[in-house]
């Protein structure tokens, strides 16, 4: 699979699962959007704004239903998108994905006023998680290679919930993804040029 079929693919399954609510007054997809669009627009790496766009891949993945937090149910989706997408991108892609749930636990610890500031459903699902980290939990975290980049793409995750916030189409980032699509370990641009 090439660049081009690896976005396609990605693609297809946002326009078959893509409308579904993300709790948040927008769809998965608007979340996506409005994720990548903010970190493009705050001139973060081409890696971040690939996250940004992919991280809630996982809920597109499951079929659990719509309301699976409100079952009590953690669908682990950052662990399920993270291990679909790392056979297509490098670890600077797929790790803040992996991280991003991780993230908000860090920042509930790490900063007091963050959890004031969380979403009726993103408390929901903090519970789910393991609520707030501990101090150990954390120094872990701060350990981790993509700990930075795990913690911007949250940032953009708790922005990316406005109803009336417009962005550009899913295409609007398909050079960038292409561009961050490995083939065997090596990006596919590079590869072709080989």
């Amino acid at each position: 699979m090439n660049a081009s079929q690896v976005v396609d693919e990605l693609f297809r399954v946002f326009a078959e699962r893509g409308h579904r609510s993300y709790g948040e007054r927008v769809t998965e997809q608007m979340h996506a959007l409005q994720c990548a669009t903010l970190a493009r627009e705050r001139n973060e790496s081409p890696e971040v704004v690939a996250a940004c766009l992919l991280h809630d891949f996982g809920h597109l993945l499951h079929s659990l239903g719509e309301d699976v937090a409100d079952h009590g149910i953690d669908a682990r989706h950052e662990q399920v998108g993270a291990n679909c997408l790392s056979k297509w991108f490098g670890p600077s892609v797929v790790e803040p994905i992996r991280l991003h749930a991780a993230s908000k636990r860090y920042l509930c610890w790490s900063e007091p006023e963050y959890f004031s500031g969380l979403s009726a459903a993103s408390r929901k699902s903090l519970a789910l998680q393991g609520g707030p980290m501990n101090a150990e939990e954390a120094s872990d975290f701060e350990s981790g290679a993509f700990f930075r980049e795990a913690l911007r793409v949250r940032r953009f995750d708790d922005l990316g919930k406005d109803p009336e916030l417009q962005t550009p189409p899913l295409e609007a980032f398909r050079l960038l993804l292409e561009s961050l699509v490995c083939v065997g370990g090596i990006a596919d641009s590079q590869a072709a040029g080989a």
